[in-house]
């Protein structure tokens, strides 16, 4: 942890918990933000004292005001300053000398608007760091504490939600004021909800932490517009999950990558932002959101409901198409429908008519009232094969929907299986919605929406019982060798590795590369090929040329010295007509590889998350059909498996018409060792094999082609 850290660490329980607070900046003016600030601190009734620091006003709704928070006779817990951006420094620089240690700058105008407002910024967090303050924002909507314990409501939310599990995260400050009305409508509750704004300080990373050890907290919420430490994100957001085993739900603007700039490599032109955004997340354990319905909608069902024990559900509605189309959602989303014992097939059987269907889905059929509901409801949850329970209600005439509504939250209580609902339209059955909320049913508007929640939610708890950390082989590495390298490179100003150079870094990291040489002359590159024993390849060496093939700069399948010396002169020719400016360095000879399949490992340094790795189909085949996969390094073997078994590749690999089984445990090591290089020398921008020749199972795979992008 480092030192700002632990400083967090501590200030953000003052600052969820104040015994004291001070709003700084604030008036007696309703409809603007510092007055409704402190009205909403005000009227939540915190549980501590609270004052106003307004330089010209003497009180404000009975309240004494000061001057300047220096002012305050008494200690100050927490400060929230809402003066205008140009002297919030001042204000905050008070707050240090009056021993405040947590703030919240609610105040606008500094990294948002550009240059000038960033330097403001900065001038905040020097001062934070000169009096080991923190701070959330600045920029930001404030912070809301439901707990009975502190009742804080330093925000100017319009209201203040109800007590709940529920924390919910934002960068976005208009976001949270209508993820609030939102949950108002829905009755759902919150334990923190925190608009951290510019995140200046107080960081994503340092709020999750913070709620990892919450008890009022069962369940995160996060939006995020940026990534700005993404491998910190990550780290955390693991530690939330396997430690506390509560789920973490990103929302993550940004999905499209307009304008985004060619890449150099293979790896770099494949890999978009946001998948490896994708990827990072589903290897943290973290469950991704398209938007704020699909979000809460998985919420509600891991915060309100017991876990599922199985993936196994029950349906019970009053009406055969609905129940269809439920059946069909659940199968989609890898769930599956119950097989009822029979003894439950018999109660279903003495409580229902006999127009109704017993097997699974249950169709109480469209007159049914609340006492068949509650008949087939109570069969299905005693039955050993049921996970679940998903209700689905459609109203008709002769349908009591409120007293149904009721008798399912009662029923609910005395079963620990989950319960989900579905009453179907709008008008009739809002009254039922209400009472299904108010008593913590999740309710879904159509059916089929249940059956995605409630598998990611199962699926979560699963994962959690698999040990997820990384395994990794006894592997041992030449670092100084590659460091020299590289540093060489660099200090020549080199943006490529010639690739005698590159296959000489990634053999050093225990990639298998076959013998090779690097030579000058035409009498050089037949001894040397002679040497290596034929047939062999040669290839041309430039820092000009980025594809060598197209240029006429490589020959393949060279079996004799006569036929070295032939390929020498052919590939000067032929890159001096193509390329005639081209700066020839020399010739690069290496054992040709035998037959086998083509495949691509690659490696993208990202800017929010660090070293990614690719895999996919290689050759010619890559940029074609974009068979690839994704990791963020290190990747342990067994991962590197999962890697491949991603592809379509990995059926050529695994064998097929009459095509052998290839040494897939040796391609997986490849990775590992691959990502191991990716992960310690930074300043690998971009790096491509392409091919890597995999051969039949026990015979390993080998490297045909590097290049490596500083």
């Amino acid at each position: 942890m480092t030192k700002r850290a632990s400083v967090h660490s501590k200030n953000l329980q003052t600052i969820f918990y104040p015994n004291s607070v001070a709003i700084v900046g604030t008036n007696k003016v309703k409809g603007t933000v510092p007055g409704d600030i402190f009205t909403n601190i005000l009227d939540a009734e915190l549980n501590g004292v609270i004052y106003p620091v307004s330089p010209g006003e003497k009180f404000i709704k009975g309240v004494k005001t000061y001057k300047y928070v220096v002012d305050i006779p008494d200690p100050v817990d927490l400060a929230v300053i809402v003066f205008p951006s140009s002297v919030c420094n001042k204000a905050l620089e008070q707050c240090g000398q009056k021993g405040i240690k947590a703030v919240i700058i609610i105040s606008a105008g500094f990294k948002e608007v550009g240059e000038k407002g960033l330097k403001k910024e900065m001038e905040l967090l020097e001062i934070a760091e000169k009096y080991d303050m923190s701070f959330i924002g600045p920029n930001c909507l404030g912070v809301i504490n439901t707990d009975p314990f502190s009742r804080l409501n330093a925000s100017f939310a319009r209201k203040f939600p109800a007590e709940g599990n529920i924390a919910f995260l934002s960068q976005s400050g208009a976001l949270c004021t209508a993820v609030l009305d939102y949950a108002l409508a829905k009755n759902i509750g919150f334990s923190k909800f925190v608009s951290f704004g510019n995140k200046a300080d107080i960081s994503e990373i340092d709020l999750l932490y913070y709620l990892m050890d919450d008890e009022q907290t069962k369940i995160i919420l996060l939006y995020l517009e940026e990534i700005s430490d993404g491998q910190g994100l990550i780290k955390a957001a693991q530690d939330v999950i396997q430690k506390s085993q509560k789920p973490v739900l990103i929302m993550k603007s940004g999905r499209t990558s307009a304008g985004a700039s060619a890449a150099a490599s293979h790896t770099g032109s494949l890999a978009g932002s946001d998948q490896i955004c994708d990827v990072a997340f589903r290897q943290a354990g973290i469950i991704r959101c398209e938007n704020i319905e699909e979000m809460f909608n998985i919420a509600i069902a891991y915060a309100y409901q017991p876990i599922p024990k199985s993936d196994k559900v029950a349906i019970i509605t009053n009406a055969g198409g609905p129940g269809v189309l439920t059946t069909d959602a659940a199968i989609k989303a890898g769930l599956q429908l119950a097989k009822f014992s029979e003894e439950t097939t018999l109660a279903l059987k003495k409580s229902l008519p006999a127009a109704a269907n017993i097997k699974n889905p249950v169709d109480v059929i469209g007159d049914a009232r609340a006492d068949r509901y509650i008949a087939a409801i109570n069969a299905a949850m005693t039955d050993g094969d049921v996970g679940s329970v998903i209700v689905i209600l459609t109203p008709q005439s002769m349908t009591d929907i409120d007293t149904i509504a009721f008798e399912i939250a009662q029923a609910s209580k005395h079963y620990d299986k989950p319960v989900y609902a579905s009453f179907m339209g709008e008008a009739d059955v809002a009254s039922g919605i209400r009472i299904l909320q108010q008593h913590h049913i999740p309710h879904y508007i159509l059916p089929e929406s249940v059956c995605n929640p409630l598998a990611t939610i199962y699926n979560f708890c699963q994962s959690l019982k698999t040990e997820n950390k990384l395994v990794t082989t006894d592997l041992s590495f030449n670092k100084d060798a590659v460091n020299s390298i590289l540093s060489s490179a660099q200090n020549d100003n080199k943006s490529y590795l010639p690739e005698y150079l590159a296959v000489k870094v990634i053999q050093e990291y225990g990639l298998p590369v076959l013998e090779n040489r690097f030579v000058k002359t035409e009498d050089e590159a037949a001894r040397m090929a002679g040497e290596i024993g034929f047939p062999v390849v040669m290839k041309v060496m430039s820092e000009d040329i980025v594809h060598k093939f197209d240029v006429g700069g490589i020959v393949l399948d060279i079996q004799s010295e006569e036929d070295a010396k032939t390929a020498f002169r052919s590939i000067h020719e032929k890159v001096n007509k193509a390329m005639p400016e081209a700066v020839i360095d020399g010739i690069y000879i290496a054992r040709q590889v035998p037959k086998g399949t083509e495949v691509i490992l690659g490696v993208k340094k990202d800017p929010s998350f660090g070293p990614v790795i690719m895999f996919g189909l290689g050759g010619i085949f890559v940029e074609i059909f974009k068979d690839v996969s994704f990791r963020v390094a290190p990747v342990s073997k067994q991962e590197a498996i999962r890697m491949i078994n991603e592809t379509k590749a990995s059926k050529l690999l695994a064998g097929a018409r009459g095509i052998p089984e290839m040494d897939v445990d040796s391609l997986a090591e490849a990775i590992e060792k691959l990502s191991h290089l990716a992960v310690d020398f930074p300043q690998i921008s971009e790096l491509d094999i392409n091919p890597m020749i995999v051969l039949e199972k026990g015979k390993g795979c080998f490297v045909a082609d590097t290049k490596i992008i500083l």
